[in-house]
């Protein structure tokens, strides 16, 4: 797809990044990447985007390879048009099956037909995860705040909202009242849920449930720290909404509720004191005492509680919480001679991740530290123009999947934060 209006704002960027023609030309690379390899408009005027290598629509995915284009260029009606129809086609997704995280573009039944859970061919994949239902609220708010958009707040939009509230809620007490099941038969462990499709017990603390992480990982324990965090920013963003633009006080309120209930949860059985940087979140908990310490690349992350809005990056657990995640202590935390950053046990052991490489400089407040970032992530590229999924810090030619579409979205918000090329005048 070919939006003028966008490509020149991309191009005037570029213009004002340093006179480092690899840069630029990266730049421009990675952020057209996602309108021109992996975005279609449909016949019924909606917009369906893909992940880049695999033909699906991931909730958290599609909403996250657009929202650069909101900072560059929110006032264009084309771009306008283009998240809006995003926004469309993720509220039916929803509706058709909020368990679900990837959606085909008919229905064909591709993905993952062997899966023991709920099928339908409109459904690419059902792993169900707590992020998959906030992103596109997120771009919703997302798409009011940068244009003033507000004709997808509709009745769909409105249904949406009130599905997703009560999945919140009925997983708020997974074991008692979820119908939610997934069994991936012969797989390795991560892509399948123990306990005969249920995951294994949790105590009740306020939280919702997650079966997998955003890196489509199962969750070891069920209360996924900060994609609960994003659940609370989701659900007062659409709060404001609903009392702004729709005038519905009585979902609004129940919203509001629903995210102090998550809140509470966060703070009564997200934390852990740990021996060398003190107070820090922990990244899932099962509400029994038991944490598991980590943190993945895929955001949300306990890296990304800044940019997901949860908490400023100057709140001193927070600043703990990064200490421990760039450590050691984290063992996802990778070092080599030509990168460090987190990993993910998504992928092969010791790789880095240019998302989480990414998304250390947008949380950082250290303007070296970011500039730092993304020269490792200019000279990382493999000679390709692109990011990757992961690659090895020793040796940045073995990477995995050469078109993904949403490490490119994010590196290219790095550099329009890091260098201010928001907005009409960049």
């Amino acid at each position: 797809m070919h939006l003028p209006l966008l490509h020149d704002r991309i191009a005037q960027a570029a213009g004002r990044l340093p006179a480092d023609p690899a840069l630029r030309a990266q730049f421009i690379t990675c952020a057209l990447n996602t309108i021109e390899t992996t975005t279609e408009r449909l016949n019924d005027g909606s917009t369906f985007v893909f992940t880049g290598d695999i033909p699906a629509l991931w909730l958290r995915d599609s909403s996250a390879q657009v929202r650069h284009y909101l900072l560059l260029a929110a006032d264009v009606p084309e771009v306008q048009v283009l998240v809006a129809g995003l926004i469309r086609r993720q509220m039916d997704c929803i509706l058709l099956d909020p368990y679900a995280n990837a959606f085909n573009k008919g229905p064909t039944g591709g993905g993952h037909p062997g899966d023991l859970t709920e099928a339908h061919p409109m459904v690419w994949e059902r792993k169900y995860e707590v992020d998959s239902l906030c992103y596109p609220l997120d771009l919703a708010w997302q798409l009011w705040k940068r244009s003033g958009v507000t004709a997808v707040f509709d009745d769909t939009w409105r249904k949406a909202v009130r599905t997703v509230a009560a999945l919140f809620r009925t997983e708020q007490r997974h074991f008692e009242d979820s119908p939610y099941r997934f069994e991936r038969p012969h797989a390795v462990q991560t892509d399948t849920l123990r306990n005969r499709g249920r995951g294994m017990p949790v105590n009740y603390t306020g939280m919702t449930w997650s079966g997998f992480r955003p890196s489509d990982d199962a969750c070891e324990f069920g209360y996924l720290i900060p994609a609960n965090m994003f659940a609370v920013v989701a659900l007062r963003h659409s709060a404001e909404i609903l009392r702004t633009v729709c005038h519905d006080v009585a979902l609004a309120t129940e919203l509001e509720a629903l995210a102090e209930d998550i809140d509470h949860g966060i703070q009564a059985y997200g934390t852990v004191l740990h021996p060398v940087h003190g107070k820090i979140y922990a990244y899932e908990t099962d509400g029994f005492g038991n944490h598991h310490l980590m943190d993945d690349a895929n955001v949300p992350s306990l890296l990304s509680i800044p940019y997901l809005g949860y908490a400023s990056a100057d709140d001193p657990v927070v600043q703990a919480t990064r200490r421990f995640v760039l450590s050691r202590y984290n063992p996802y935390f990778q070092q080599g001679s030509r990168a460090q950053g987190i990993g993910s046990p998504h992928t092969p052991p010791g790789y880095v991740w240019p998302i989480g490489l990414a998304m250390q400089g947008l949380t950082s407040s250290d303007h070296q530290e970011r500039l730092a970032l993304i020269a490792m992530l200019r000279d990382c590229d493999a000679g390709t123009g692109l990011m990757h999924e992961s690659f090895h810090p020793d040796r940045p030619e073995e990477f995995t999947r050469p078109w993904f579409a949403w490490a490119n979205t994010l590196f290219a918000e790095l550099l329009i934060e890091t260098y201010g090329l928001n907005g009409r005048n960049s």
